[in-house]
């Protein structure tokens, strides 16, 4: 109550005094002149409205944030407990066949374990588009939970069944979840945040991934749960998340766009946006959403094979692809697969916090980017993540190269720290919510399905082949991911848009030659447009009249 009655009075007194941020002192002096002070601050009143943050809105983004957790969660967990899966893989072979297993078997299960885990993700993510179609953005992540209990259950209880077949059944049924989830999130997120503060929600996903990854690498300690004997344990420790997700779900709105777009239900979708915004005009965003129905009404749906046929989908699903491709090949995840083997070969003497410490890191820089996004943009922080990223990984080779020098091991942490940094800074996540940002309603769950594909794909290659890479390069491995950075740069630089502060109509548009300077610029002559303006909008006179009219009749009461 007491929220609700400070931000009535910061509205009421924003109708009275000049927004002045950003404005010199003629163009003030302009307003009062002219008598259009209190249009002026009727804008900047409605543009808070719209971008006020509610508490419901960050329930229902933290809710959903859950599934990638998550995603990091099981991407981590699986290397801490290495040497403990392995003797048990022994111990099983044993009881069955009377004899040890042979170390190029052993070998294989446990590369089958770690891989069969993106072959799922890869097969998930692909079907996020039939989905999230079906069933809506909240019903099919509530149905996903289903195969990460599943998952978890095989690999919790395949010690007391003496099987390392459910170990790889279970990191396959998880693969699959996390595929559907790793699409689901950045799709709903975006869907469901105001235009303004869409890169910094997106950036959330990326935040719950690697609070995923450094809560794996803690809980993944001997002295925690990744012992002999708790390790089960700690691969099942997937399934709280999901019972605590699927409690909190039913509370949460389903994408306001899906209510309108797709299943034409205005009223359930203006009910939901009401909710998210915490204001009743949600006028704006209805008619973005409506103008963006009537276009669909006129395309029939979009398949995966017309995302590369129709000319106005073929260079933006190019740009997702290359994104996703640009977050996997940048090295990161052979950087957190092996930075303890990494460490060690640098000499550093307890890799392990180490390692702990570039999941500290991660998360943090994770943070800081949830304040650049919105500022300095999408497009200026992955071109300088990917140019970061290049130079740390030059100094990683130099720091492998060099081992037998007493400071090189020092290099290699700044190294590591400084390519881990970077890569939140852009590279990490701004892949995953650009995808949902360069689509409109139609072609957005196919493109999420592609984009998803593509990341998994890579992830798996960059798995599988880097300990051969390791072997043939060695200390020079990092100089192929150089390269790859140094072509995502170029790529980045000539063909990406920035996105920031456009709507998903301005975007689309923007691929055909059409997009305009402003976000939604309404029809000429049913317009007054302010001099100077900082924010640079247009409000409909009659708009105003109705809403001085209201506000003076408060005023009176």
């Amino acid at each position: 109550m007491g929220s609700s009655l400070r931000y009535q009075r910061q509205r009421h007194h924003a109708l009275l005094r000049p927004e002045t941020r950003g404005t010199f002192e003629e163009t003030i002096q302009h307003f009062v002149a002219t008598g259009e002070l209190r249009n002026h601050n009727l804008i900047h009143t409605k543009k808070m409205e719209r971008e006020r943050v509610t508490g419901y809105l960050l329930f229902s983004v933290a809710t959903v944030v859950i599934g990638s957790l998550q995603f990091g969660y099981n991407t981590g967990v699986i290397n801490a407990p290495e040497q403990k899966l392995q003797a048990f893989f022994n111990k099983t072979w044993m009881e069955r066949y009377r004899e040890p297993i042979s170390a190029g078997v052993c070998t294989m299960i446990w590369s089958l374990s770690v891989a069969i885990f993106s072959v799922g993700g890869m097969v998930g993510s692909f079907n996020v588009g039939i989905m999230a179609d079906k069933f809506g953005r909240r019903k099919s992540m509530l149905l996903v939970n289903v195969l990460a209990l599943i998952g978890a259950a095989l690999m919790g209880f395949s010690a007391l069944c003496y099987s390392f077949e459910m170990v790889i059944a279970g990191r396959l049924v998880i693969g699959l979840f996390c595929g559907l989830c790793t699409g689901l999130t950045p799709m709903y997120i975006g869907e469901v945040s105001p235009t303004s503060l869409r890169g910094a929600f997106g950036t959330l996903h990326q935040l719950g991934v690697v609070v995923g990854i450094l809560v794996a690498q803690i809980f993944g300690l001997e002295v925690l749960l990744g012992s002999a004997t708790l390790w089960p344990l700690l691969l099942a420790l997937t399934a709280i998340p999901a019972v605590i997700q699927c409690i909190m779900l039913p509370f949460c709105p389903e994408s306001p766009r899906y209510l309108l777009i797709n299943l034409n239900q205005e009223e359930e979708a203006l009910r939901a946006l009401v909710r998210l915004r915490g204001t009743e005009d949600v006028s704006a965003d209805m008619q973005e959403m409506k103008e963006e129905s009537i276009k669909m009404a006129t395309e029939k749906k979009v398949t995966i094979p017309e995302l590369f046929r129709t000319p106005a989908y073929r260079q933006p699903i190019l740009i997702a692809i290359m994104l996703q491709l640009s977050q996997q090949l940048s090295g990161i995840n052979a950087v957190f697969y092996y930075s303890t083997g990494i460490f060690e070969s640098a000499g550093v003497t307890k890799p392990i916090y180490a390692t702990i410490g570039a999941g500290v890191v991660n998360t943090i820089f994770t943070v800081v980017s949830l304040f650049l996004v919105e500022r300095a943009g999408r497009r200026t922080l992955h071109l300088l993540g990917l140019a970061g990223m290049a130079v740390s990984a030059v100094l990683m080779t130099v720091a492998l190269q060099l081992k037998g020098l007493p400071f090189m091991s020092y290099l290699s942490i700044v190294a590591v720290f400084a390519f881990v940094a970077l890569f939140e800074m852009g590279p990490g996540p701004i892949p995953w919510f650009i995808v949902a940002e360069l689509f409109s309603q139609g072609p957005r769950p196919a493109a999420m399905a592609v984009a998803g594909c593509s990341n998994w794909t890579a992830n798996f290659l960059v798995g599988v082949s880097f300990p051969k890479l390791v072997e043939w390069c060695g200390p020079y491995v990092f100089i192929i991911f150089t390269i790859f950075l140094v072509l995502f740069f170029i790529f980045t630089f000539f063909r990406v848009p920035e996105t920031k502060g456009r709507t998903f109509d301005d975007i689309a548009r923007g691929f055909s030659g059409q997009a305009s300077t402003s976000a939604q610029a309404p029809p000429t002559g049913e317009v007054v447009t302010l001099p100077a303006s900082p924010t640079k909008e247009k409000v409909p006179p009659g708009d105003v009249k109705e809403e001085d009219k209201s506000n003076e009749s408060s005023s009176i009461a």
